[in-house]
C-alpha cells in the first residue's frame, strides 16, 4: 500500500532553505518499508511550486495564506464536528481531503513558537490545526522553537506543542527550551538541509547557468544577503546594504573573487518577502570592481545553489540556510545572525565563535572577523570535517522518526 505524507511550511519556489527541507524529506522517504511513498505539499506558493515542481510524487495544494487561515481550518473543523458531511468536505477541500489520506502532516517551518515572534503565531497554529482536526499525526521536522517566556506564545505552546506526535529540535538551545517545558515527544536533531543530496543532474545544471571564469585563479568568497537581516540592522539605525557593499569592496582589493549569492528569490516580483535578489541587485549595482563578482541573479534549485556555494573557499551568510549549505559543503563560514537558531547550528562544528548579532555589524568588525577567519581556515576546516559526518546522522534521526509515526 502506497504511503501518504502531507508537508506544510517549505516550498520549492521562494526560500530556497525551505526547498533543501522539503526535497531532503523527498530524498529520504522516497519509499517506507519498501512501499512507494506519495507527497502533497499544502503551499503558500501555490501556482509558482507546481510551476517548479518536477517530481513525479509530489503534488501541489493551495494553502495560501488567506486560504489556509480561513478556508482549510474551517473546513477542517467541520470535518470534526459535521460527520455525515465528511465525504462532502473532502470533495470541496483538497487541502483536507489530503490530510485525510495522509499517513502523516510534516510541519517543515524553520522556526516556530518564538518569542518576539508572535505575529507568526497565528500562521504557527494555522499550520498544524487542520491536522489536528482531522486526526492525521503531525510531526515538527527539525526547527528553531522557544524561548516560551512571552505569556501569549508559552501558553500557545503549552497547549498545542504536547498534541504533536513528536518535535525534532534543531540544536542543544532549542532542544533546552523544549526540556523546560517538559515535553516528553521531543527528538534531538539537525536541519533537514543536511540530508539533502546533491544529484550528478543538479550539478551539471548549476554549471551550465553561469560562467564561473571569474572564479577561476583566486580565492572565493560567497555572500549571502538576507533582507531580513536588512530590516532588523536597518530598524535599530545602521544601513545593512552599504555594510554588504563595503565588506566585498574591501573583499575585491584584498585580491578575492566574490560571489554574490541571494539564497531566497522569487522570480518575477520585486516583493521582499522570502526574496533576496532585489537586495542583492541594489548591492551589485554599487560594488566596484564587479568584474571580480559573480551574481547569481537567477532562481537556482537547492541543490544547484548547494553547488554553487560549495565552489567558495570562505562564507560569509545572513541566511540561515545558505549557512547549512557552506557548512554541508565544508566551506569555512561566518555569520550575521539574528536567532539562537544559527548559533546552535555551529555549535555542533564547535564553531559557535563564528556567528555574531546585528548588534555587532560595523565595517571595521566585519572585516576584523573575517581576517580572524582567513587565519584560522585550517582549524576551522579541520572541525568541519570531524564532525560534518555526525551532523548529518543527528539529521537522518527524523526520517526514523517520522517512519516509525508512519508505521503506527
Amino acid at each position: 500500500m502506497t504511503k501518504k505524507i502531507a508537508i506544510i511550511g517549505s516550498a520549492l519556489s521562494g526560500n530556497k532553505g525551505a526547498a533543501a527541507m522539503l526535497e531532503s524529506a523527498l530524498q529520504t522517504l522516497d519509499t517506507i518499508d519498501g512501499e512507494k511513498t506519495e507527497f502533497t505539499l499544502l503551499s503558500m506558493y501555490p501556482r509558482s511550486d507546481a510551476e517548479q515542481n518536477h517530481y513525479k510524487n509530489l503534488t501541489i495544494v493551495d494553502a495560501s495564506p488567506l486560504r489556509l487561515g480561513v478556508g482549510i481550518n474551517s473546513a477542517a473543523l467541520l470535518h470534526r464536528i459535521l460527520p455525515p458531511f465528511r465525504s462532502m468536505i473532502e470533495r470541496k477541500s483538497p487541502a483536507v481531503k489530503a490530510l485525510v489520506d495522509a499517513d502523516v502532516l510534516l510541519d517543515q517551518g524553520g522556526i516556530t513558537f518564538v518569542d518576539g515572534r508572535e505575529k507568526f503565531l497565528i500562521y504557527n497554529v494555522a499550520s498544524i490545526l487542520p491536522a489536528l482536526n482531522t486526526k492525521t499525526p503531525v510531526v515538527k521536522c527539525a526547527q528553531a522553537l522557544g524561548p516560551f517566556k512571552n505569556p501569549i506564545n508559552r501558553a500557545a505552546a503549552k497547549l498545542y506543542l504536547p498534541k504533536m506526535s513528536a518535535i525534532i529540535s534543531r540544536g542543544s538551545i532549542t532542544h533546552s527550551y523544549l526540556k523546560e517545558m517538559k515535553l516528553n515527544n521531543v527528538t534531538e536533531g539537525a536541519d533537514y538541509a543536511f540530508s539533502l543530496n546533491l544529484t550528478p543532474v543538479e550539478e551539471e545544471s548549476a554549471k551550465a547557468k553561469f560562467d564561473d571564469a571569474v572564479l577561476k585563479s583566486d580565492k572565493v568568497v560567497g555572500v549571502s544577503p538576507s533582507v531580513v537581516m536588512q530590516k532588523k540592522v536597518d530598524a535599530a539605525g545602521g544601513d545593512y546594504t552599504q555594510e554588504i557593499v563595503d565588506f566585498i569592496n574591501f573583499a575585491t582589493t584584498e585580491g578575492y573573487k566574490v560571489m554574490l549569492v541571494p539564497h531566497s528569490v522569487r522570480t518575477g516580483t520585486d516583493k521582499t518577502h522570502n526574496n533576496d535578489l532585489p537586495l542583492c541587485r541594489e548591492i551589485f549595482s554599487e560594488i566596484k570592481d564587479k568584474k571580480s563578482c559573480l551574481f547569481l541573479d537567477k532562481e537556482l534549485t537547492s541543490q544547484e545553489l548547494r553547488y554553487w556555494i560549495g565552489r567558495c573557499d570562505f562564507f560569509v551568510a545572513s541566511r540561515f540556510h545558505a549557512m547549512v549549505s557552506s557548512l554541508a559543503m565544508e566551506v569555512p563560514t561566518l555569520v550575521i545572525g539574528w536567532s539562537h537558531k544559527y548559533r546552535e547550528v555551529l555549535e555542533m562544528f564547535d564553531l559557535e565563535e563564528w556567528a555574531f548579532g546585528q548588534d555587532k555589524l560595523t565595517t571595521k568588525y566585519l572585516r576584523s572577523e573575517f581576517v580572524r577567519l582567513v587565519e584560522n581556515e585550517e582549524q576551522v576546516k579541520k572541525k568541519l570535517a570531524k564532525y560534518l559526518p555526525k551532523v548529518k546522522k543527528q539529521s537522518r534521526r527524523q526520517v526514523d522518526v517520522i517512519k516509525d509515526v508512519v508505521k503506527r
